[in-house]
């Protein structure tokens, strides 16, 4: 029992780290209606950037339980610093060199590879691929000295924290008026350059905003990890597209956005608690990708299964009531019975009284 437990609270708790990646995801590809592959980079530029600033200030750090939580919270600010400008190239290149999203993408993410080695090998004089963070410390270990409470836990205190802030201030964001521009950019981009918008400020904002909370993401994922990689992105917009489908198929677009926003923390949390029992079962780490990908494969198909399908249960059930409600030829209905009936009974009291009087 124990064992299912701690591997749900495994789940749980990765899955709310990850959530702010789908939130970034969903930025871009449900609102901006942009298949941006900058994630993949930036994620793993957030957690080269919270691994950098942790490894170089390790002296200060090692001081104290209080300089370990600040210098965390700073390298989480410039994560979310360094994924902006990431989604920021990518939108230049989208809206000032009109290159296609996914190639913009690809590019920026693909630049992003040598640009993490080169943030993860500061002050090394080269290249550095992974950063340990195990005998420094984290915002999680730091917080832990502290308080008194098994680290599992704080980092789901940690992680529910995150992702009610990160709603509740897109929920206002998308509220603004430079929200609701950007919303109306990728409802339709041509009804919104008629209407004055400058779509391109707005394409690039949120791809900055995107990114931004991507990289969040992977700041928070390697302090949890105690370890910053430079492929760690590998695969990230997959469980982030999968966390959206998953959460759409709970809460429908007839939700108040935020009511959409906490559908994909919770599509989030189902899938990486699925993965985690996978794992638990014994399945190798290989073939976990291919399971995801299978996983996003039938979310994506289950609305087009409805559409086709709906429509043939509808007709069946429309056939199946009209015919129980119509009458069988063996029995006929029972007013017309009871009035031949009356007619009879009048017929023979008419004849009666007519004998009487002859």
């Amino acid at each position: 029992m124990d064992v299912f437990f701690s591997t749900f609270l495994t789940g749980a708790n990765q899955g709310l780290l990850w959530a702010v990646l789908a939130i970034g995801v969903y930025i871009s590809y449900r609102i901006l209606d942009f298949a941006d592959l900058t994630v993949e980079g930036s994620f793993a530029s957030g957690g080269a950037t919270a691994g950098i600033i942790m490894s170089l200030s390790k002296d200060f750090v090692a001081t104290g339980a209080a300089a370990g939580m600040f210098m965390s919270v700073i390298s989480i600010l410039c994560a979310i610093v360094v994924g902006g400008l990431a989604g920021l190239v990518t939108g230049l290149l989208n809206t000032k060199l009109k290159i296609a999203p996914i190639l913009a993408g690809i590019l920026t993410m693909t630049g992003l590879y040598s640009v993490n080695l080169m943030i993860m090998g500061i002050g090394t004089g080269g290249a550095k691929n992974n950063i340990a963070l195990g005998p420094i410390g984290t915002l999680f270990t730091k917080i832990g000295d502290v308080m008194p409470i098994p680290k599992n836990y704080i980092i789901l205190i940690i992680g529910i924290l995150t992702a009610a802030i990160v709603i509740a201030i897109l929920y206002w964001f998308f509220g603004t008026e430079v929200g609701s521009a950007m919303r109306a950019t990728g409802n339709n981009e041509k009804m919104a350059k008629a209407q004055g918008i400058n779509t391109q400020n707005s394409k690039i904002l949120g791809l900055v905003v995107s990114n931004a909370l991507v990289a969040l993401s992977g700041a928070l994922v390697a302090h949890q990890q105690s370890n910053a990689s430079v492929t760690m992105g590998v695969g990230a917009i997959v469980i982030g597209l999968a966390a959206i489908i998953i959460g759409e198929s709970i809460i429908s677009a007839k939700f108040p956005f935020w009511a959409r926003l906490a559908s994909i923390v919770i599509g989030s949390l189902i899938y990486r608690i699925i993965i985690s029992y996978i794992y638990l079962a014994g399945v190798d780490s290989e073939y976990v990708k291919l399971l995801t990908a299978i996983m996003v494969v039938v979310a994506l198909a289950i609305p087009l299964i409805k559409e086709k399908v709906g429509p043939i249960i509808k007709k069946k059930r429309e056939a199946k009531n009209k015919n129980s409600n119509t009458p069988s030829d063996s029995e006929p209905p029972a007013d017309n019975e009871t009035n031949e009936n009356t007619l009879a009974d009048n017929a023979e009291e008419t004849n009666v009284k007519s004998a009487k009087e002859v």
